[in-house]
C-alpha cells in the first residue's frame, strides 16, 4: 500500500478490516477506497468478506441503524424511502461524458468534470459520524467467462443486505483479479437522514456514471433502484465492456420452459418494468434462472446466457395466491425477505392488489397512516406505493432451476420482446428471422409508462429493447452488436414478442395466467412441432394448438371468438406505430443500421397489401 493511500487510511479500519483489504493484494481498490475515505470522511471503514458472519452483521446493522425494522414473521423486514424517493429518477441519472466525446442525445448526460464536481461536492462529508462499508460482490457466476468482480462503497446497511440476497458472494472472487483494475467501482451514500431514516435531501438527489472509470456515485437517495450500484447502474457499465469484447449485457429474465419428454428450452425476455417481466420468469412448471439482467456469449458457436443476479427486487403491487402462487409463497414463509414502501399493520406487510382486504391504519413510507390520509402535494396518499417492492434470494424459491450457477450459462432457445400495448400487437407471434426480430419486437419495442419510472403513467414510449434507459453507447451501434451476435452463431435463438396488454372497450382480452400458454406455445416453435399462421407482422399461432394447450396447462377452454379478438391483426394501429419508430431512427438516432430501416420497410409493405386485399382489421382466420 502506498504511503499517501495508508496515511489517508490510517485509524479508520481495525485489523480484520485492514488484513481483508490487504489480502486481496490490489492497488487499485486501495486508491479507490482511499478517495472515497477522503471524500466522505466516515468515522471508521468496515471490509466484509463472503462469511457468513460478516453477512450477518450486515443484516444486523440494517436493524440497528433502524433502516429496516424487523416483522412478525422470521426474518422479514421492512424498509421505506422517502416520499420523494419512490423510483428511478431518470431526471438526475446522468452520463458524465468528457468534453471531446458525445452520447445519443437520446441519454441524459452532462460533461464529465462539471458533473464530478457537483456529485462529489454533495457527498464531501457525507459519511461524517458514519460507518462506511466495503462490500465486494460478483456479477454473473464466480469462476465463469461471465464474471464481473465489483466494489461497493455504501454507508447504508439496508443497500448492504439488498445487495446480499441480490448479488453473489464477490471477495474471493477479487482475488482472481491478481491485482488488475478490471472491476466495477460505486460509491453512495444516503445522504443527510430524517429522524424516520430517509434520505432528508432529495431535491439534491444525484446519480451520476463515469463510464470512463467505471465508476458510480449516488447520493442524497435510498430506493434501491438509485443505489444498488450491481443493479441497473452496473448494467449501464456492463453494456459498454461488452461492446470492447463483443458480447452483450441485456435488461432480460432467463428462465427454463418445460417441454415434452422432459424438455427444458431457455428462454430470455426484455419486458419494461411492471409490464409482466418478473411474472413470465415465474410462471408456475416453469423453472426460473433470472428476472431481470442477463448477459450473453457466444461458446462454442451457441448463445449462452447467465443471471447477473441471484435475487429479485420485485415490484410486489398485484402479487395474489392466484396469480404469483411462487412469490407469494415465498412472502409468507419464514426467511429472509426486505419489503419495502409497503403498508405495516400489526407487523404484517400489505400492498395494492394483493387479494386481500387492506387495514384502514398503519405505517406506510408516509409515517403513520390511515384512510383518508392527504399531502399537499400529491393528494390522497395510498395505503402502499405503486412501486413498493420485495427483495428475496432466488435460492428460497422453488422453482429455481438448476442451472442458476452454471459457469458456462444456459442455451438460449428463444429470446422474447414485450410490453404495454392496449391496441396494436398480438398476444403472441414469432419473427421470420434473426434480423426480423431484432428490429420489429426489439429496436421497435414500445410501451405504456407505469409507476416504476418517475413520471407520467399511460404514456406510450419507446424503450428500444428495455435497455433505453441503460445504454450507454450510441443506439444505433446497440442494435448492430445485437444484429452482429447473431451472426456468431451456428443457430440463432428463435424471437418472439409478446402483449398481455390488449384491450377492448377497456376490457382486458386475455388473463394474467394466459402467459403460461403462449410460452408452451413458443416452447414447441423453437423445436418446429406446432404450425403457424403467416401474419405482415410475424408468424402467429394456429387456433387448435391454442386450444389444446389451454386445456393442457390452465384447465380451461377457448373459445374460437377470444382467439379471433386477440389474433386480429389491426392494420392502421400496426402502421401508425411503424411510422413512430421509423421517425424516431431518423431524426434521433445518427447511425442506425441499414437494416432497421429495411425491416420497417418490408414490413410496412406487407400490412399494406393485405390492407389493399382485406380492410383495417383482419381476423386470422382469413390469412
Amino acid at each position: 500500500m502506498n504511503k499517501q493511500c495508508a496515511d489517508i487510511l490510517a485509524g479508520k479500519l481495525d485489523s480484520a478490516s485492514l488484513a481483508k483489504l490487504e489480502a486481496l493484494a490490489n492497488e487499485h481498490l486501495v486508491e479507490f477506497l482511499a478517495d472515497a475515505v477522503k471524500l466522505c470522511r466516515p468515522d471508521s471503514v468496515t471490509v466484509f468478506d463472503d462469511s457468513k458472519s460478516d453477512v450477518q452483521q450486515v443484516r444486523r446493522l440494517a436493524l440497528e441503524t433502524r433502516e429496516e425494522k424487523a416483522l412478525a414473521t422470521d426474518g422479514h423486514t421492512y424498509h421505506f424511502d422517502g416520499m420523494q424517493d419512490q423510483g428511478r429518477d431518470k431526471e438526475v441519472t446522468r452520463y458524465l461524458v468528457p468534453a471531446d466525446q458525445s452520447l445519443a442525445k437520446t441519454l441524459n448526460q452532462m460533461e464529465r468534470e462539471q458533473g464530478l464536481g457537483e456529485v462529489r461536492g454533495l457527498l464531501a462529508g457525507s459519511m461524517t459520524g458514519r460507518r462506511m462499508l466495503v462490500r465486494f460482490f460478483c456479477l454473473g457466476p464466480t469462476g465463469s467467462p461471465f464474471s464481473v468482480s465489483c466494489a461497493q462503497i455504501t454507508d447504508s446497511a439496508y443497500v448492504a443486505h439488498s445487495e446480499d440476497l441480490l448479488y453473489r458472494a464477490g471477495y474471493e472472487q477479487f482475488k482472481r483479479l491478481g491485482g488488475s483494475g478490471e472491476f466495477f467501482r460505486f460509491v453512495h451514500s444516503s445522504g443527510k437522514l430524517t429522524a424516520d431514516m430517509v434520505s432528508a435531501e432529495p431535491d439534491k438527489k444525484r446519480i451520476y456514471i463515469d463510464y470512463t472509470r467505471e465508476h458510480v456515485y449516488s447520493v442524497n437517495t435510498q430506493y434501491a433502484g438509485n443505489t444498488v450500484g450491481l443493479k441497473k447502474l452496473a448494467l449501464r457499465l456492463a453494456i459498454r465492456k461488452a461492446d470492447r469484447e463483443g458480447w452483450l449485457a441485456e435488461h432480460m429474465f432467463v428462465m427454463g420452459v418445460h417441454g415434452p419428454a422432459n424438455r427444458v428450452t431457455y428462454f430470455t425476455g426484455a419486458y419494461p418494468s411492471a409490464c409482466g417481466k418478473t411474472s413470465t420468469a415465474m410462471i408456475p412448471g416453469e423453472t426460473i434462472v433470472g428476472d431481470d439482467i442477463a448477459y450473453f456469449r457466444s461458446i462454442g458457436g451457441q448463445a449462452r446466457a447467465v443471471n447477473v443476479e441471484v435475487g429479485i427486487f420485485g415490484i410486489i403491487q398485484d402479487v395474489k395466491a392466484k396469480d404469483d402462487p411462487v412469490i407469494w409463497d415465498v412472502l409468507h414463509k419464514p426467511g429472509e425477505v426486505i419489503f419495502s414502501n409497503v403498508l405495516i399493520h400489526d407487523g404484517l406487510p400489505y400492498w395494492l392488489g394483493m387479494g386481500e382486504e387492506i387495514p384502514a391504519d398503519g405505517v406506510n413510507f408516509s409515517g403513520a397512516w390511515q384512510t383518508g390520509k392527504k399531502d399537499s402535494a400529491s393528494g390522497a396518499i395510498p395505503p402502499a406505493h405503486k412501486n413498493a417492492r420485495y427483495t428475496i434470494s432466488l435460492r428460497s424459491i422453488a422453482n429455481l432451476d438448476p442451472e442458476l450457477d452454471n459457469p458456462q450459462g444456459v442455451p438460449v432457445g428463444g429470446v422474447i420482446y414485450g410490453g404495454r400495448d392496449s391496441d396494436t400487437a398480438v398476444p403472441v407471434q414469432q419473427s421470420f428471422d434473426w434480423t426480423h426480430g431484432i428490429v420489429a419486437y426489439g429496436a421497435s419495442q414500445e410501451s405504456e409508462t407505469t409507476s416504476a419510472t418517475i413520471g407520467q403513467e399511460g404514456v406510450r414510449a419507446f424503450n428500444l429493447m428495455s435497455n433505453l434507459d441503460f445504454l450507454a453507447i450510441p443506439l444505433g451501434k446497440y442494435i448492430k452488436n445485437n444484429l452482429d451476435f447473431g451472426l456468431k452463431l451456428a443457430n440463432p435463438p428463435r424471437v418472439f414478442a409478446t402483449n398481455y396488454f390488449q384491450r377492448e372497450g377497456g376490457q382486458f382480452l386475455t388473463g394474467m395466467r394466459d402467459k403460461a400458454v403462449w410460452v408452451k406455445w413458443m416452447e414447441l416453435r423453437v423445436h418446429n412441432e406446432a404450425p403457424a399462421i403467416k401474419a405482415p407482422t410475424g408468424l402467429i399461432p394456429v387456433y387448435e394448438d391454442l386450444l389444446r394447450i389451454f386445456q393442457q396447462v390452465l384447465g380451461k377452454e377457448y373459445s374460437r371468438e377470444d382467439y379471433i379478438r386477440q389474433f386480429t391483426i389491426r392494420i392502421p394501429e400496426n402502421l401508425a406505430k411503424l411510422d413512430r419508430i421509423e421517425k424516431i431512427y431518423r431524426t434521433e438516432v445518427k447511425d442506425a443500421p441499414a437494416a432497421v430501416f429495411e425491416v420497417i420497410a418490408q414490413q410496412r409493405a406487407r400490412l399494406q397489401a393485405l390492407q389493399a386485399a382485406k380492410g383495417d382489421y383482419v381476423k386470422p382466420t382469413d390469412l
